[in-house]
């Protein structure tokens, strides 16, 4: 039930920062690098939730390395995106790292 909850935030977001514009910057090459980066990071992200095996402590491993990947991604898409989308996506990765962040919390616990 979680995977699919997970794989749905991201499906959703996904879609979301297909459209979105990068930021008008005098760095744009950097941001559309970076976007570019941040959303191959966000479907490799999907992809280890959907194969972490069915013990805690994969899980665990798999958790804690999705939470790292949100916080990096919020961090790109805060710089570089810009209008609802940016507030959208940003939205839907903290939720995501929240999520996450209190399944680590209760179910991670010495693994």
């Amino acid at each position: 039930m979680l995977r699919s909850a997970a794989t749905s935030v991201f499906a959703t977001a996904l879609l979301l920062t297909a459209g979105t514009s990068v930021r008008a910057q005098g760095a744009d090459s950097i941001c559309a690098r970076d976007v570019l980066v941040a959303r191959s990071m966000q479907r490799q992200a999907a992809d280890q939730l959907e194969a972490a095996g069915e013990d805690e402590g994969s899980r665990c491993r798999v958790w804690r390395r999705h939470v790292d990947t949100m916080r990096r991604l919020a961090a790109v898409y805060g710089r570089c995106l810009s209008g609802p989308d940016r507030k959208q996506s940003l939205e839907d990765i903290r939720s995501s790292e929240a999520e996450f962040s209190g399944q680590i919390k209760t179910r991670c616990v010495g693994r």
